[in-house]
């Protein structure tokens, strides 16, 4: 007979965050959830919150409304950039890369 315990830590609390001021999510997921401390963010894309439409444009404008909506995020969490310990971005063009950098 095999035994498998597993540890589970049931009075860890999650927590939704949403703010008006980035893309409302258009499917099952949130925002943000903080969980044991930490904020963890859906993937962003370059959406205009006021219409709902995909930005089409250059890389650098795309860049600075998704990092917009990732302040934002933060903001209503009561965090800034300066609490962010990783952040991933995918690009799909490695020529973006200075841009997206700038």
């Amino acid at each position: 007979m095999i035994l498998s315990l597993i540890n589970v830590h049931f009075s860890t609390m999650k927590k939704e965050i949403f703010t008006e001021n980035a893309p409302k999510p258009i499917g099952p997921y949130s925002q943000g959830i903080i969980s044991n401390g930490m904020l963890f963010t859906a993937g962003q894309i370059a959406i205009i919150p006021e219409t709902g439409e995909v930005f089409r444009g250059h890389i650098k404008e795309e860049t600075g409304i998704v990092m917009s909506h990732l302040s934002e995020i933060l903001k209503a969490a009561g965090l800034t950039f300066n609490n962010v310990v990783k952040c991933s971005i995918f690009l799909s063009d490695m020529n973006d890369f200075q841009h997206v950098n700038e």
